[in-house]
């Protein structure tokens, strides 16, 4: 190994600069350790500049949108309004680069270098960094955490354009509002850019293999937000699958399979949105022997790889692909380096949330998982339409939904559709992080009239307490 000059020299090398990246690097060099991000984009990642952060600029948008066209309902009579939707995705694309500015601030904050480029591993001590002019430099380090992240996954034949057929990338920074949009996968993403260009008036088509939209969630929710979309006009194709897709010039046309019966579909734009795969390509994983499955970096609890030393975190290692599980995973990886003797994460409760209209968010196990892992269980739920704040608000459409083990008395699952959903699924996030139980939970004051009091009120019905339902 040839000598490194000490500048060249690290505790730890992350590459990768998105959430998991860049909180392992700060919370590395809290601990004392010298620290360098390789990343050869913006700072940030895919979560802030292309994902968490500026589509829910894009929601927001559609949010005032939606209230700007329903202002009457509260006295409000705006007789005309227009959407300049350039600089809707102006708005976004700056906040992004807001942010991506203020990781690269945080970085020089706590001494952290950030090397522009492409990192490659080279030995489990070496990493090879081509820059983006093309010039290669080798950094030597005790420690190596890998969070390249992951991309859009590609179906054989069915892939991205750029044009016609899109991803999640070139749907945020589309020139125009379209007249119409057939969306492929109704996870996350997918649902949230149904609701985003819907409410801007474009006619959308939902398709999803599976039987229920955002199949992840609890069976309840799903068809409410089904029903929800379909209100608003949005068309909904599920247990269906894609058979081919034919872009033209100015149209796409998109064959789908349901059963036995055939549709062709015809809009002008397709947004593929079935998943992601990980970017484990070319970065030295064979050449260290680090082992991969099914396409994911493997680690131990601690994000350790099969190379002592290397560590990986984020959604190159599989999923939840979420924002706020690489940050966790960054943090116990750069504390099990500190020999701080970090606690695993409990994956059993990680918030989920999506960000359409109306919101979906939730913790936990879904009825039908705690029935089939054999729970004894109590379920409570309370809607919105008897929630004070929410009918206040004009927003009362969906429900809480609460899981309870019966013998326990402890919160098993939370479930929740309608307004802030995703800011108050924390409430029982936090309550079964400290293994609250329902009686314990009942004993708390929620102030009136708050959004909150529904969990509250879903909690009392699941033991037939319930006031005002």
């Amino acid at each position: 190994m040839n000598k490194m000059s000490n500048k060249n020299t690290f505790d730890v090398i992350i590459i990768g600069g998105g959430p998991g990246g860049y909180i392992a690097a700060i919370r590395a060099a809290q601990l004392g350790k010298k620290v360098a991000v390789v990343e050869k984009n913006a700072l940030g990642g895919i979560c802030l500049n292309w994902g968490c952060i500026p589509t829910k600029a894009l929601l927001r948008s559609a949010e005032i949108l939606h209230l700007v066209k329903n202002a009457g309902q509260f006295g409000i009579q705006i007789s005309d309004h227009s959407v300049d939707f350039k600089a809707v995705i102006k708005r976004s694309r700056s906040i992004a680069r807001r942010f991506s500015k203020g990781i690269e601030y945080l970085l020089k904050k706590n001494n952290i270098t950030h090397i522009h480029g492409r990192g490659v591993l080279k030995s489990p001590v070496e990493i090879e960094v081509m820059g983006n002019d093309g010039d290669v430099t080798t950094y030597s380090t005790k420690n190596v955490i890998i969070a390249t992240g992951a991309r859009n996954k590609n179906i054989p034949n069915l892939a991205p354009d750029g044009d016609r057929i899109i991803s999640f990338r070139e749907a945020m920074v589309l020139e125009e509002i379209p007249t119409s949009m057939i969306i492929v996968g109704a996870g996350a993403i997918g649902v949230e850019f149904a609701s985003l260009y819907r409410e801007f008036g474009t006619e959308i088509h939902l398709v999803e293999m599976l039987p229920i939209i955002l199949p992840v969630e609890d069976e309840e929710i799903s068809t409410l937000l089904e029903n929800s979309f379909k209100k608003r006009g949005i068309r909904v194709y599920t247990s269906t699958t894609v058979n081919r897709i034919e872009s033209a010039e100015d149209r796409v046309e998109i064959r789908l399979i349901s059963g036995d019966k055939t549709e062709v579909l015809s809009g002008d734009t397709v947004l593929m949105a079935v998943g992601f795969q990980g970017n484990i390509e070319n970065i030295g994983l064979a050449k260290v022997g680090i082992q991969v499955k099914d396409g994911w970096i493997k680690t131990n609890q601690f994000y350790e790889t099969s190379v002592k030393g290397i560590y990986s975190i984020g959604d190159v290692i599989g999923p939840p692909w979420l924002a706020h599980v690489a940050s966790a995973e960054g943090k116990v990886a750069a504390e099990h380096i500190s020999d701080k003797k970090p606690q695993p994460i409990d994956y059993n409760n990680v918030p989920s949330c999506t960000y359409c209209r109306p919101q979906v968010a939730s913790v936990g196990l879904t009825e039908k998982q705690a029935l089939d892992k054999g729970f004894d269980i109590k379920v409570g739920r309370f809607p919105f339409r008897a929630d004070g704040k929410a009918v206040s608000m004009g927003d009362s459409e969906g429900f809480v939904k609460i899981i309870f083990d019966a013998r326990r008395r402890t919160i098993l699952g939370c479930h929740i559709i309608g307004p802030e959903a995703t800011e108050l699924i924390m409430e029982v996030v936090t309550a079964r992080s400290s293994e609250t139980t329902v009686d314990e939970f009942l004993r708390i004051i929620h102030a009136h009239p708050t959004l909150s009091e529904a969990i509250f009120e879903a909690a009392e019905d699941a033991f037939g307490k319930a006031i005002h339902i």
